[in-house]
């Protein structure tokens, strides 16, 4: 009779251990960098109804006393890494890294808000309204490099959608107008750097840079010339906030999800759609096989180029809907180099998001999230440098990549130009 044996992966164990020295080290985070300067008797008050007026239930703001608060979000942060160093939750440990992640969250909202109130409600909608191009910009990467192909040129594509949603929407006196116009400049930029990457085979990371310097030039240049000197070239509108029948009346998710702007709600059913597409379609599967192994993928019949080629223009024009959002779904004009890096923030919280539409989406909200309490440092008169928020979603990122809690690994044939033989 033979017995069977359990192996064991030494890379999961170290992974598990690196998983709970990290609760811990958060838990102690919580203990120094905010329990230790709280004082006794404060509350925090976290506001639980948005400040303009909406169709949400009313509901009770949230109180908390401030020591009791942060010292059992990090007790409970230490017991989970003890407990993960021990014996690991298996399948649990995503749930519970999440969890631990919120605790921290909590912790910085409860000692920034120590004796005074935060609208919790409007920080959410703030973070969604600030991840919005991010995340169009990482969903983007997402259809590019899934199928083999690293497109640094999102910057550019959403710089030009940004500036032709601008420039269209107010000549046509319509916003869906300035919508297609700049969701065609983003297919055309995509088939560009398709074009360069898979039929020439030039170097990707080249080709998008120089497809960036020439957003910007062509872009300033247009800016300049023409919209700061008419500026009736440069006021197109903005969507309006659209609410959902019931669905908008429910208390917390309501007013941010479910009663804002059309572009968000495209992006919410972009995400779902791709997720479905990517892992439960005939063509997401070709897409991944070509993306991991395009040898194998063409043995079998499938067209490596048209796939290529098909997923960088889409994600061109997904790059292009972050850049309207800039416009028409935010600040109703178009400012120079008003992207500000989002581009390259998105394919970090690609990374972050391990190359998948719903974890890419999750990075993208951390990422909003920091942008907008940083915001508010000056306003709640925390004494940490605004800067230092900025910095943890990348120094998070860089965890990521390290493998401390779990490996992040690109498709293997991200970036590699194929040639059939």
């Amino acid at each position: 009779m033979t017995v069977a044996t359990r192996v064991i992966d030494p890379a999961a164990v170290r992974r598990s251990r690196n998983t709970g020295i990290l609760f811990i080290l958060i838990g102690m985070a919580i203990l120094v960098l905010f329990a230790r300067t709280a004082e006794a008797g404060q509350t925090a008050r976290l506001g639980l109804n948005p400040a303009r007026a909406t169709a949400a239930l009313p509901i009770p703001d949230l109180v908390l006393p401030v020591l009791p608060s942060l010292y059992v979000m990090a007790g409970l942060s230490v017991l989970f890494g003890v407990f993960q160093i021990a014996r690991g939750f298996g399948r649990l440990q995503g749930v519970i890294l999440g969890l631990v992640a919120a605790f921290l969250a909590l912790s910085f909202l409860t000692w920034a808000a120590r004796g005074r109130s935060l609208n919790l409600i409007g920080v959410f909608e703030t973070t969604l309204q600030r991840a919005m191009p991010i995340a169009l910009a990482a969903l983007s990467g997402v259809l590019c490099e899934r199928s083999g192909v690293v497109n640094i040129a999102i910057e550019g594509m959403m710089l030009t959608a940004a500036l032709t949603s601008a420039l269209f929407a107010s000549i046509s006196g319509s916003l869906w107008t300035g919508v297609l116009v700049s969701l065609a400049f983003g297919a055309a930029l995509g088939a560009l750097l398709a074009v360069m990457s898979v039929r020439y085979r030039v170097n990707q990371i080249i080709t998008g840079t120089a497809i960036n310097i020439l957003a910007i030039g062509a872009t300033s240049y247009i800016s300049a010339r023409y919209l700061a000197t008419n500026p009736a070239l440069n006021s197109p509108g903005r969507f309006p906030n659209l609410g959902v029948p019931l669905l908008s009346r429910v208390p917390l998710i309501g007013p941010v999800f479910f009663e804002t702007n059309i572009i968000v709600y495209l992006t919410l059913v972009l995400l779902v759609l791709i997720h479905v597409v990517l892992f439960y379609t005939p063509w997401g599967l070709r897409t991944r096989a070509v993306g991991e192994h395009p040898r194998a993928a063409d043995t079998l019949g499938i067209d490596v180029y048209r796939v290529r080629y098909v997923n960088v223009i889409l994600g061109g024009m997904v790059a292009a809907l972050g850049g309207v959002f800039l416009v028409l779904g935010s600040v109703p004009r178009f400012d120079e180099l008003m992207t500000a890096g989002k581009g390259f923030i998105g394919l970090a919280a690609l990374i972050f998001g391990k190359w998948t539409p719903f974890g890419s989406f999750g990075a993208s909200l951390i990422f909003g999230f920091t942008d907008t309490f940083q915001a508010r440092l000056q306003i709640l008169q925390v004494p940490i440098p605004s800067q230092f928020m900025r910095m943890a979603p990348y120094l998070i990122t860089m965890i990521v990549l390290a493998g401390v809690v779990g490996r992040s690994e690109p498709p293997a044939a991200d970036g590699v130009p194929y040639e059939k033989q």
